[in-house]
């Protein structure tokens, strides 16, 4: 006979479980117990929120879901923003959460919230466990469901008596498996319309974001030459230093990449997902789309592909790659011009010393002390769009950010668990002054994991995406404006080391004597957003339309 706790985490373990990120309740110390003599690592955080948020990023970088931990009631009831984060970002993830014994109860309804239905339209899975020997079932299940494309959030709850209940039950071992490929007409049509087109252009999106996929893709770029651009969440899967990278669709319109958009007869949609804002919008009889993912487009107003091509992502560009060759009449020269002017214009303003800094200059600095492999976090704010335009990747996953959610308080969360997954890594968490209250509470949880870790506060002491919208939208100046506290003496608080630079030239060197320095760093940084409403609804549509 086996204990249900015992046996629950065995089955962790069996999954191949490294961490379980999250606050225990009284309701779980059964489980509790059963992790301390386990092989699993207890990450104990200050917020449910974050701790779901961490769990994410390890599922995101690696593939294999993150597990967090909450108790019943609020400690639930925390984790339906990182449910969400995770399941609209494709982030495997399995959530465990107590509940009050089922069987008999002498507490009535005291912190009783039916979280079973409450996760269930934020997550591909959810079930009350009502039994110990349906554990093992159970628990594959959920990561069957969290791990298959496309990846996201499951859940179960495990009730205080089921944990102490004994059982006999065994585990369910992993079933071998392979993903469904492309049927070969699908390929035969999308490489004909290849084939046909004079301007074909690739986009590159979030289902792309795969170890395979990337080198799939390397080898597809390289023998046919098409130039590529990405969505936000399509970053780093192909060099965006390379000589066909065109751009990221960052700005809603106008920008550069919409100009190369525009031109194109036959967009090949890589891994495009409709979480996404929209990199382009569809418009009858413009163009031919070929959507290539591992499922059928979700159609709406904006995005209603004429063929697809639906299977394993790698396979599918390894069959249209054999299927193709460079084709004569193909004509990049216009595709060229847009990535000249881009990058011409991508090197403006990395040399602005204004104080507070620009945010092209904190971008350019950033990335200059930051090799390939190293990996930043972004938290949500105006500076994103910075980060998205102008911060080139090198490999997957080296950018981190949310364009599903979209949820501000991410960032310094998100960093930890990519400081767990890559221990020889460089991470650095850009936060706003914002999104960084919402979980600043974390910095203590950085320190006492003895976490090295930067972390860049960009200070504007305002929501400052929302207020630059307000702006735009001539609305007057109201409700955004926020008060701070000292950033280096709060820092110095957790045991951290805080830092403010003086002057724009001191910013860089400052950042790679933190990055160069065991522990945890915060640099506060007072950012300057007043052009940007110039820079990105005027001058750069402008520049851009100058191309043709």
């Amino acid at each position: 006979m086996t204990k249900a706790s015992d046996l629950f985490v065995a089955a962790l373990e069996a999954e191949g479980v490294q961490y379980v990120f999250g606050i225990p309740g009284e309701e779980n110390l059964d489980l509790l117990e059963s992790l301390r003599t386990s092989t699993i690592e207890l990450v104990l955080t200050r917020h449910e929120q974050a701790a779901g948020f961490m769990a994410a990023t390890y599922g995101r970088l690696t593939g294999k879901a993150g597990v967090c931990l909450s108790t019943l009631g609020p400690g639930a009831t925390n984790l339906i923003t990182a449910a969400a984060y995770a399941q609209l970002g494709a982030m495997p993830m399995l959530m465990i959460t107590g509940q009050k014994p089922i069987k008999t109860s002498k507490q009535g309804h005291f912190q009783i919230v039916d979280v079973v239905d409450t996760m269930r339209p934020l997550t591909k899975y959810t079930r009350q466990i009502v039994a110990a020997d349906s554990i093992p079932a159970r628990v594959r299940e959920a990561f069957r469901r969290a791990e298959e494309e496309r990846p996201g959030a499951t859940h179960l709850e495990l009730p205080q008596d089921i944990a102490g209940d004994p059982t006999q039950a065994r585990l369910i071992p992993a079933s071998f498996s392979r993903r469904p490929v492309a049927e070969d007409k699908a390929i035969e049509r999308a490489a004909q319309a290849i084939a046909q087109a004079r301007h074909p252009l690739l986009m590159v999106g979030a289902g792309a974001n795969r170890k395979t996929t990337s080198k799939t893709l390397e080898q597809f770029v390289a023998k046919l030459g098409i130039p590529y651009f990405t969505t936000q969440m399509g970053k780093g899967v192909l060099d965006e230093e390379g000589p066909l990278w065109l751009g990221n669709a960052a700005l809603s319109d106008h920008d550069f990449v919409h100009r190369a958009i525009d031109a194109a007869d036959c967009i090949v949609n890589i891994g495009h997902d409709v979480i996404e804002k929209p990199p382009f919008f569809m418009r009858e009889g413009r163009r031919t789309v070929i959507h290539v993912n591992y499922a059928a487009a979700e159609v709406d107003a904006v995005y209603f592909p004429q063929i697809e091509v639906i299977g394993d992502i790698a396979h599918s560009v390894w069959r249209l790659s054999e299927a193709l060759q460079p084709q004569a009449h193909w004509d990049f020269g216009y595709f060229d011009r847009v990535r000249a002017a881009l990058l011409e214009q991508l090197r403006e303003r990395t040399a602005d010393d204004r104080f507070p800094m620009a945010p092209q200059r904190l971008v350019a600095d950033v990335r200059r002390e930051l090799t390939p492999r190293d990996v930043v976090c972004l938290d949500n704010g105006l500076y994103k769009l910075w980060f998205a335009r102008s911060y080139r990747c090198r490999e997957p996953n080296t950018l981190l950010l949310d364009n599903a959610l979209a949820t501000m308080g991410a960032g310094l969360p998100s960093a930890i668990g990519a400081r767990i997954v890559c221990p020889d890594r460089k991470v650095v968490a850009v936060c706003g002054d914002g999104g960084f209250m919402m979980n600043s509470q974390e910095l203590e949880t950085a320190v006492r994991l003895g976490l090295d870790l930067v972390v860049l506060v960009l200070r504007d002491d305002a929501y400052g995406m929302i207020k630059w919208k307000q702006a735009h939208e001539r609305y007057p100046s109201f409700g955004m404006d926020l008060g701070n506290p000292d950033f280096v003496e709060y820092a110095r608080s957790y045991g951290a080391r805080g830092h403010r630079p003086a002057s724009a030239d001191e910013f860089a060197p400052l950042l790679r004597r933190a990055l160069d320095a065991p522990g945890v760093d915060l640099i506060e940084v007072p950012i300057d957003y007043s052009d940007d409403d110039v820079i990105l609804n005027q001058d750069i549509p402008q520049r851009a339309a100058a191309v043709v």
